[in-house]
């Protein structure tokens, strides 16, 4: 018995993020959840911009598709990118096929997530990004699919590089709804 208690107390010791509260008002059932090796940061998912994007997010998720996956890609006052858990480097897809262009006037800017693609405009994926900053040469180009919500400070202490050395990584990615 107190080899058990040991084990539980060492688990809740080690994930202490997993017992955070999330935001009032949050629509779980549209919220990302991504606790990182930095610590957790939490997205709305922009449902009424994208909603074809914000459907494959909670699609992977729910697949574990994002868990373990490094940010690859972490440009100083810039964004960072990740979300390639085929080939984590960034020049992976998932299983599914891509997925239509649904650009917005909603500007890129600090905390928004966008996906990721590449020239074709029609080729976004799985992989997504976070900005740091302004980025409005970006605007009406790519999808914008979220916001954060809470741990933009977590974004921030997120390792740079391009690729990234020894990456962060999302460690879990889950739907705020399914959190239990």
């Amino acid at each position: 018995m107190i080899r058990i208690l040991a084990v539980l107390a060492a688990f809740a010791f080690a994930t202490p993020a997993l017992s955070q509260a999330l935001p009032a008002g949050l629509d779980k059932d549209n919220a990302i959840v991504i606790d990182t090796t930095k610590g957790r940061v939490i997205f709305k998912l922009r449902t009424d911009l994208a909603p074809k994007h914000a459907e494959r997010m909670k699609l992977l998720a729910r697949d574990g598709y994002y868990n373990n996956v490094p940010f690859h890609r972490v440009i100083e006052g810039f964004m960072a990118q990740t979300g390639d858990g085929q080939r984590f480097n960034g020049t992976g897809g998932s299983k599914y096929p891509n997925l239509p262009a649904e650009f917005s006037s909603v500007p890129f800017k600090r905390g928004i997530v966008g996906m990721a693609r590449s020239s074709e405009p029609n080729s976004a994926n799985s992989q997504f990004f976070i900005m740091f900053a302004d980025g409005s040469f970006l605007n009406n180009k790519y999808t914008v699919v979220g916001e954060v919500v809470s741990g933009m400070d977590v974004v921030d202490k997120i390792k740079r590089g391009e690729p990234v050395q020894d990456p962060d990584k999302m460690v879990k990615v889950q739907v705020a709804s399914d959190i239990k």
